[in-house]
Protein backbone atom coordinates (compact mmCIF):
# COMPACT_ATOMS: atom_id res chain seq x y z
CA UNK A 1 0.00 0.00 0.00
CA UNK A 2 2.85 2.16 1.07
CA UNK A 3 4.43 1.57 -2.45
CA UNK A 4 1.24 2.29 -4.44
CA UNK A 5 0.92 5.73 -2.18
CA UNK A 6 4.89 6.74 -2.99
CA UNK A 7 3.78 5.51 -6.85
CA UNK A 8 1.15 7.92 -7.38
CA UNK A 9 3.03 10.64 -5.92
CA UNK A 10 5.61 10.53 -8.13
CA UNK A 11 3.44 10.22 -11.42
CA UNK A 12 1.60 13.19 -9.57
CA UNK A 13 4.72 15.42 -9.21
CA UNK A 14 5.86 14.32 -12.50
CA UNK A 15 2.75 15.30 -14.32
CA UNK A 16 3.00 18.74 -12.43
CA UNK A 17 6.37 19.01 -14.00
CA UNK A 18 5.57 18.35 -17.38
CA UNK A 19 2.49 20.99 -17.33
CA UNK A 20 4.87 23.13 -15.99
CA UNK A 21 7.72 22.74 -18.80
CA UNK A 22 4.82 23.64 -20.77
CA UNK A 23 3.65 26.90 -19.64
CA UNK A 24 5.61 30.29 -20.14
CA UNK A 25 4.86 33.05 -17.19
CA UNK A 26 5.09 36.55 -18.01
CA UNK A 27 8.67 36.95 -16.40
CA UNK A 28 10.16 34.96 -19.16
CA UNK A 29 7.81 36.26 -22.25
CA UNK A 30 8.87 39.47 -21.44
CA UNK A 31 12.60 38.43 -21.39
CA UNK A 32 11.76 36.46 -24.56
CA UNK A 33 10.29 39.98 -26.46
CA UNK A 34 13.05 41.96 -24.94
CA UNK A 35 15.49 39.98 -27.64
CA UNK A 36 12.97 40.04 -29.99
CA UNK A 37 12.83 43.67 -30.19
CA UNK A 38 16.69 44.61 -29.54
CA UNK A 39 17.48 41.66 -32.55
CA UNK A 40 14.21 42.67 -35.19
CA UNK A 41 15.45 44.18 -38.47
CA UNK A 42 11.90 44.38 -40.28
CA UNK A 43 8.63 43.52 -39.88
CA UNK A 44 5.52 44.17 -41.90
CA UNK A 45 1.57 43.12 -40.79
CA UNK A 46 -1.80 44.16 -41.92
CA UNK A 47 -5.22 44.47 -40.59
CA UNK A 48 -8.08 46.12 -39.54
CA UNK A 49 -8.31 49.34 -37.20
CA UNK A 50 -12.02 50.10 -35.48
CA UNK A 51 -11.96 53.85 -33.66
CA UNK A 52 -15.21 54.10 -31.14
CA UNK A 53 -14.03 57.86 -30.39
CA UNK A 54 -16.73 59.32 -32.61
CA UNK A 55 -20.72 58.69 -33.07
CA UNK A 56 -20.08 56.11 -35.15
CA UNK A 57 -17.26 53.69 -35.17
CA UNK A 58 -14.97 53.66 -38.32
CA UNK A 59 -13.21 51.02 -40.12
CA UNK A 60 -9.95 51.15 -41.37
CA UNK A 61 -7.54 49.05 -43.12
CA UNK A 62 -4.00 49.20 -42.07
CA UNK A 63 -0.62 48.52 -43.28
CA UNK A 64 2.49 48.22 -41.43
CA UNK A 65 5.92 48.22 -42.57
CA UNK A 66 9.26 48.48 -40.45
CA UNK A 67 12.97 48.68 -41.73
CA UNK A 68 15.72 48.80 -39.07
CA UNK A 69 16.71 51.40 -38.10
CA UNK A 70 14.15 54.05 -38.53
CA UNK A 71 12.39 53.59 -41.39
CA UNK A 72 8.34 53.02 -41.47
CA UNK A 73 5.73 53.11 -43.86
CA UNK A 74 1.67 53.19 -42.72
CA UNK A 75 -1.16 53.09 -45.35
CA UNK A 76 -4.38 53.71 -43.72
CA UNK A 77 -8.04 53.24 -45.80
CA UNK A 78 -11.38 53.80 -45.19
CA UNK A 79 -13.19 51.82 -48.42
CA UNK A 80 -16.39 54.06 -47.69
CA UNK A 81 -14.95 57.49 -47.62
CA UNK A 82 -12.72 56.23 -50.29
CA UNK A 83 -9.65 57.70 -48.30
CA UNK A 84 -6.11 56.73 -48.39
CA UNK A 85 -3.17 58.28 -46.22
CA UNK A 86 0.25 57.08 -45.90
CA UNK A 87 2.67 58.47 -42.77
CA UNK A 88 6.37 57.74 -44.05
CA UNK A 89 9.29 58.19 -42.09
CA UNK A 90 12.58 58.12 -44.11
CA UNK A 91 16.13 59.81 -43.98
CA UNK A 92 14.35 63.16 -45.70
CA UNK A 93 11.42 63.59 -42.27
CA UNK A 94 8.47 62.14 -41.75
CA UNK A 95 6.01 62.59 -44.16
CA UNK A 96 2.16 62.34 -44.52
CA UNK A 97 0.99 61.68 -48.07
CA UNK A 98 -2.58 61.41 -49.79
CA UNK A 99 -1.95 60.27 -52.90
CA UNK A 100 -5.59 60.55 -54.63
CA UNK A 101 -5.13 64.07 -54.12
CA UNK A 102 -1.21 64.45 -54.66
CA UNK A 103 -0.75 66.14 -51.61
CA UNK A 104 2.43 65.88 -49.29
CA UNK A 105 3.14 67.40 -45.86
CA UNK A 106 6.52 67.07 -44.51
CA UNK A 107 7.42 67.39 -39.98
CA UNK A 108 10.11 67.75 -38.18
CA UNK A 109 9.77 65.40 -35.67
CA UNK A 110 11.79 62.16 -34.07
CA UNK A 111 8.22 60.06 -34.65
CA UNK A 112 7.62 57.78 -33.56
CA UNK A 113 10.50 57.68 -30.54
CA UNK A 114 8.00 58.09 -27.30
CA UNK A 115 4.93 58.58 -29.34
CA UNK A 116 3.92 55.36 -29.85
CA UNK A 117 1.08 54.13 -32.03
CA UNK A 118 -1.33 51.21 -31.43
CA UNK A 119 -0.34 49.09 -34.37
CA UNK A 120 3.36 50.15 -34.05
CA UNK A 121 5.36 46.64 -32.68
CA UNK A 122 7.94 48.36 -30.82
CA UNK A 123 5.69 50.54 -29.05
CA UNK A 124 2.92 47.35 -28.05
CA UNK A 125 6.43 45.29 -26.67
CA UNK A 126 7.33 48.66 -24.84
CA UNK A 127 4.30 49.27 -23.05
CA UNK A 128 4.71 45.63 -22.22
CA UNK A 129 8.15 45.72 -20.46
CA UNK A 130 7.72 49.16 -18.83
CA UNK A 131 4.93 48.37 -16.49
CA UNK A 132 5.88 46.56 -13.85
CA UNK A 133 1.93 45.98 -12.54
CA UNK A 134 1.49 44.24 -15.52
CA UNK A 135 -1.26 41.45 -15.71
CA UNK A 136 -0.60 38.19 -17.87
CA UNK A 137 -3.03 35.52 -18.90
CA UNK A 138 -2.72 32.31 -21.26
CA UNK A 139 -5.23 30.88 -23.54
CA UNK A 140 -4.59 28.28 -26.24
CA UNK A 141 -3.11 30.34 -28.82
CA UNK A 142 -1.73 33.85 -27.90
CA UNK A 143 -0.57 35.16 -24.79
CA UNK A 144 -2.23 37.83 -23.42
CA UNK A 145 -1.35 41.41 -21.58
CA UNK A 146 -3.28 43.93 -19.55
CA UNK A 147 -0.48 47.02 -19.27
CA UNK A 148 -1.04 50.84 -18.95
CA UNK A 149 -1.43 52.70 -22.45
CA UNK A 150 1.13 55.51 -23.56
CA UNK A 151 0.13 57.03 -26.09
CA UNK A 152 0.38 60.84 -25.29
CA UNK A 153 -3.41 61.27 -25.07
CA UNK A 154 -5.41 61.46 -21.18
CA UNK A 155 -8.52 59.93 -22.66
CA UNK A 156 -6.66 56.40 -23.09
CA UNK A 157 -5.83 54.59 -19.76
CA UNK A 158 -4.98 51.04 -20.55
CA UNK A 159 -5.06 48.13 -23.55
CA UNK A 160 -5.14 43.94 -23.96
CA UNK A 161 -2.47 42.86 -26.35
CA UNK A 162 -2.46 39.58 -27.69
CA UNK A 163 0.75 38.32 -28.74
CA UNK A 164 0.78 34.73 -30.88
CA UNK A 165 2.62 31.85 -28.64
CA UNK A 166 4.40 30.50 -31.69
CA UNK A 167 6.66 33.63 -32.82
CA UNK A 168 5.03 36.57 -30.21
CA UNK A 169 4.10 38.66 -32.96
CA UNK A 170 0.82 40.45 -32.55
CA UNK A 171 -2.67 39.47 -32.77
CA UNK A 172 -5.18 42.09 -31.37
CA UNK A 173 -4.77 44.97 -29.33
CA UNK A 174 -8.07 46.69 -27.42
CA UNK A 175 -7.29 50.26 -25.84
CA UNK A 176 -9.55 51.45 -23.49
CA UNK A 177 -10.31 54.92 -21.94
CA UNK A 178 -10.84 55.30 -18.25
CA UNK A 179 -14.07 53.87 -17.95
CA UNK A 180 -12.88 50.67 -19.44
CA UNK A 181 -14.34 51.41 -22.53
CA UNK A 182 -12.68 50.18 -25.99
CA UNK A 183 -11.43 53.18 -27.99
CA UNK A 184 -9.31 51.99 -30.07
CA UNK A 185 -9.44 48.14 -32.14
CA UNK A 186 -6.73 46.64 -33.98
CA UNK A 187 -7.18 43.27 -35.39
CA UNK A 188 -4.47 41.63 -37.30
CA UNK A 189 -4.42 39.67 -40.31
CA UNK A 190 -1.15 38.55 -41.12
CA UNK A 191 2.23 39.97 -39.45
CA UNK A 192 5.85 38.49 -40.35
CA UNK A 193 9.38 39.38 -39.22
CA UNK A 194 12.28 39.52 -41.04
CA UNK A 195 10.36 40.76 -44.29
CA UNK A 196 12.75 42.05 -46.64
CA UNK A 197 12.02 45.63 -48.61
CA UNK A 198 12.72 47.25 -52.03
CA UNK A 199 14.30 50.44 -50.71
CA UNK A 200 11.08 52.45 -52.74
CA UNK A 201 9.03 51.29 -50.08
CA UNK A 202 9.90 54.43 -48.01
CA UNK A 203 10.30 56.57 -50.37
CA UNK A 204 7.98 59.47 -50.78
CA UNK A 205 8.10 59.95 -54.68
CA UNK A 206 7.32 56.45 -55.28
CA UNK A 207 4.32 56.25 -53.12
CA UNK A 208 2.76 59.28 -54.27
CA UNK A 209 3.68 57.61 -57.55
CA UNK A 210 2.21 54.18 -56.67
CA UNK A 211 -1.67 55.80 -56.88
CA UNK A 212 -3.14 58.22 -59.54
CA UNK A 213 -4.42 61.28 -58.28
CA UNK A 214 -8.00 62.33 -58.51
CA UNK A 215 -9.27 64.50 -61.33
CA UNK A 216 -11.57 67.38 -61.17
CA UNK A 217 -15.19 67.55 -63.85
CA UNK A 218 -12.79 68.91 -66.42
CA UNK A 219 -9.95 66.20 -66.36
CA UNK A 220 -7.31 67.93 -65.23
CA UNK A 221 -5.32 66.20 -62.03
CA UNK A 222 -6.12 67.62 -58.75
CA UNK A 223 -2.45 68.54 -58.22
CA UNK A 224 -1.83 70.01 -61.52
CA UNK A 225 1.35 68.47 -62.25
CA UNK A 226 2.10 64.36 -62.51
CA UNK A 227 4.65 64.95 -59.04
CA UNK A 228 4.31 66.69 -56.19
CA UNK A 229 7.39 69.42 -55.42
CA UNK A 230 9.31 68.37 -52.00
CA UNK A 231 10.61 71.19 -50.94
CA UNK A 232 14.03 71.84 -49.08
CA UNK A 233 13.86 73.76 -45.08
CA UNK A 234 15.82 76.24 -47.13
CA UNK A 235 13.05 76.80 -49.69
CA UNK A 236 9.98 76.39 -46.98
CA UNK A 237 7.46 79.12 -47.51
CA UNK A 238 6.13 81.88 -45.16
CA UNK A 239 2.92 79.30 -44.77
CA UNK A 240 5.90 76.71 -43.05
CA UNK A 241 5.53 79.64 -39.38
CA UNK A 242 1.98 80.24 -40.20
CA UNK A 243 1.81 83.12 -37.64
CA UNK A 244 -1.74 84.30 -38.06
CA UNK A 245 -2.94 80.91 -36.78
CA UNK A 246 -2.05 81.76 -33.32
CA UNK A 247 -4.56 84.52 -33.66
CA UNK A 248 -6.47 85.27 -30.61
CA UNK A 249 -9.84 83.84 -30.59
CA UNK A 250 -11.45 86.29 -28.66
CA UNK A 251 -10.07 89.09 -30.89
CA UNK A 252 -12.04 90.36 -33.41
CA UNK A 253 -10.73 90.94 -36.69
CA UNK A 254 -8.68 88.00 -36.96
CA UNK A 255 -7.22 87.86 -39.94
CA UNK A 256 -9.27 90.58 -41.62
CA UNK A 257 -6.05 91.73 -43.68
CA UNK A 258 -5.92 87.86 -45.21
CA UNK A 259 -9.82 87.49 -45.41
CA UNK A 260 -11.35 86.83 -49.77
CA UNK A 261 -13.41 88.04 -51.19
CA UNK A 262 -17.03 86.92 -49.07
CA UNK A 263 -18.99 86.34 -52.80
CA UNK A 264 -15.93 83.72 -52.97
CA UNK A 265 -17.73 81.01 -50.60
CA UNK A 266 -15.37 78.26 -49.25
CA UNK A 267 -17.84 76.05 -48.84
CA UNK A 268 -19.22 75.91 -52.33
CA UNK A 269 -15.42 75.97 -53.80
CA UNK A 270 -14.06 77.72 -56.07
CA UNK A 271 -11.80 75.57 -58.23
CA UNK A 272 -8.31 77.31 -59.16
CA UNK A 273 -5.84 76.26 -61.49
CA UNK A 274 -4.94 72.79 -60.81
CA UNK A 275 -7.09 72.44 -57.55
CA UNK A 276 -9.71 70.40 -56.30
CA UNK A 277 -13.24 72.09 -55.32
CA UNK A 278 -12.75 73.07 -51.52
CA UNK A 279 -15.16 71.88 -48.92
CA UNK A 280 -15.25 73.23 -45.59
CA UNK A 281 -15.40 70.69 -42.58
CA UNK A 282 -16.52 70.68 -39.10
CA UNK A 283 -15.99 69.31 -35.71
CA UNK A 284 -18.83 66.93 -34.91
CA UNK A 285 -17.23 66.81 -31.10
CA UNK A 286 -17.46 70.16 -29.34
CA UNK A 287 -16.63 70.44 -25.71
CA UNK A 288 -19.35 70.88 -23.15
CA UNK A 289 -20.23 75.04 -22.78
CA UNK A 290 -18.64 75.88 -26.17
CA UNK A 291 -20.65 77.01 -28.73
CA UNK A 292 -20.22 78.02 -32.68
CA UNK A 293 -19.25 81.67 -32.82
CA UNK A 294 -18.18 83.01 -36.47
CA UNK A 295 -16.20 81.79 -39.47
CA UNK A 296 -14.76 83.72 -42.08
CA UNK A 297 -13.72 82.54 -45.86
CA UNK A 298 -9.64 83.82 -45.84
CA UNK A 299 -6.38 83.45 -48.22
CA UNK A 300 -4.20 82.17 -46.06
CA UNK A 301 -0.56 82.18 -47.57
CA UNK A 302 -2.02 81.57 -50.81
CA UNK A 303 -4.44 79.09 -50.47
CA UNK A 304 -8.16 79.78 -49.97
CA UNK A 305 -9.57 78.66 -46.42
CA UNK A 306 -11.72 78.84 -43.82
CA UNK A 307 -11.29 80.40 -40.07
CA UNK A 308 -13.91 78.92 -37.67
CA UNK A 309 -13.94 80.50 -34.07
CA UNK A 310 -15.77 78.77 -30.90
CA UNK A 311 -16.17 80.38 -27.46
CA UNK A 312 -17.40 79.35 -24.15
CA UNK A 313 -15.96 77.89 -21.02
CA UNK A 314 -13.24 77.22 -24.06
CA UNK A 315 -11.86 79.04 -26.66
CA UNK A 316 -10.43 78.04 -29.92
CA UNK A 317 -10.22 78.84 -33.52
CA UNK A 318 -9.59 75.78 -36.18
CA UNK A 319 -7.89 77.44 -39.61
CA UNK A 320 -8.73 74.99 -42.66
CA UNK A 321 -6.62 75.50 -46.01
CA UNK A 322 -5.78 73.18 -49.03
CA UNK A 323 -2.39 73.87 -49.41
CA UNK A 324 -0.36 73.42 -52.94
CA UNK A 325 1.97 70.63 -53.76
CA UNK A 326 4.15 71.53 -51.73
CA UNK A 327 5.73 69.53 -48.44
CA UNK A 328 5.00 71.92 -45.04
CA UNK A 329 7.94 71.86 -42.55
CA UNK A 330 6.25 72.58 -39.13
CA UNK A 331 7.86 74.09 -36.02
CA UNK A 332 9.38 71.05 -34.21
CA UNK A 333 6.62 69.53 -31.79
CA UNK A 334 5.31 66.81 -30.56
CA UNK A 335 4.10 64.25 -33.14
CA UNK A 336 0.64 62.67 -31.85
CA UNK A 337 -1.81 59.40 -33.27
CA UNK A 338 -5.17 60.86 -34.45
CA UNK A 339 -6.41 57.40 -35.80
CA UNK A 340 -6.28 58.37 -39.26
CA UNK A 341 -3.43 60.49 -39.22
CA UNK A 342 -1.06 62.24 -37.39
CA UNK A 343 -0.61 65.29 -35.81
CA UNK A 344 1.50 67.90 -34.30
CA UNK A 345 1.31 69.58 -31.37
CA UNK A 346 3.12 72.58 -30.88
CA UNK A 347 3.63 75.32 -28.35
CA UNK A 348 4.10 78.91 -28.58
CA UNK A 349 7.58 80.83 -27.28
CA UNK A 350 5.55 82.29 -24.37
CA UNK A 351 3.93 79.14 -23.64
CA UNK A 352 0.10 80.44 -24.11
CA UNK A 353 -0.69 78.79 -26.98
CA UNK A 354 -1.57 75.37 -28.34
CA UNK A 355 -1.66 74.77 -32.00
CA UNK A 356 -2.71 71.12 -32.94
CA UNK A 357 -1.67 70.60 -37.11
CA UNK A 358 -3.01 67.46 -39.18
CA UNK A 359 -4.01 66.31 -42.22
CA UNK A 360 -7.30 65.57 -43.97
CA UNK A 361 -8.66 64.50 -47.27
CA UNK A 362 -5.89 66.96 -48.69
CA UNK A 363 -6.66 69.64 -46.12
CA UNK A 364 -4.21 71.14 -43.49
CA UNK A 365 -5.99 71.62 -40.36
CA UNK A 366 -4.69 74.35 -37.57
CA UNK A 367 -6.47 73.97 -34.19
CA UNK A 368 -5.16 77.06 -31.79
CA UNK A 369 -6.21 77.58 -28.43
CA UNK A 370 -5.07 78.85 -25.02
CA UNK A 371 -7.05 76.69 -22.61
CA UNK A 372 -8.49 73.56 -24.23
CA UNK A 373 -6.73 70.65 -22.50
CA UNK A 374 -5.08 68.45 -24.75
CA UNK A 375 -7.70 65.50 -25.05
CA UNK A 376 -10.28 68.25 -26.01
CA UNK A 377 -7.90 68.78 -28.92
CA UNK A 378 -7.16 66.11 -30.27
CA UNK A 379 -11.14 64.82 -30.08
CA UNK A 380 -11.83 67.41 -31.63
CA UNK A 381 -9.56 66.92 -34.71
CA UNK A 382 -10.39 62.99 -34.50
CA UNK A 383 -14.43 64.38 -35.74
CA UNK A 384 -13.53 66.72 -38.14
CA UNK A 385 -15.18 65.01 -40.63
CA UNK A 386 -18.43 66.22 -42.01
CA UNK A 387 -19.27 69.44 -44.41
CA UNK A 388 -19.86 72.60 -42.49
CA UNK A 389 -23.42 74.22 -42.40
CA UNK A 390 -23.00 77.74 -43.81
Amino acid sequence: MRRMTWTAAIIVCFSLLLSACGTKDAESVVKELDKVVSSMESYQGSGTMTLHTGQQPLEYQVEVSYQNPHYYRIKLTNEEKDITQIVLRNDDGVFVLTPKLNKVFRFQSDWPQNQGQVYLYQTLIQSIIVDNSRQFAVNDEAYVFDVMANYNNGSLARQKIWLNKDDLSPVQVEVSDTNASVMVDVKFDTFKFGEKFDKSVFETQANMAATPPATDNSGETGSGGDQPTITTPEQETDEATAPDENANPDKEGTDDEEASNPDESASTGNVGEGSLPFTALAPSHIPEGVAFKDSMDIDYGGNKGIITRYDGAFNFTIIQTQPKDIATSLVPGVLIDLGTTVGELTTSEDNSLQTLTWTYQGNLFRLSSADLPDVEMRKIAQSVQGEMDK
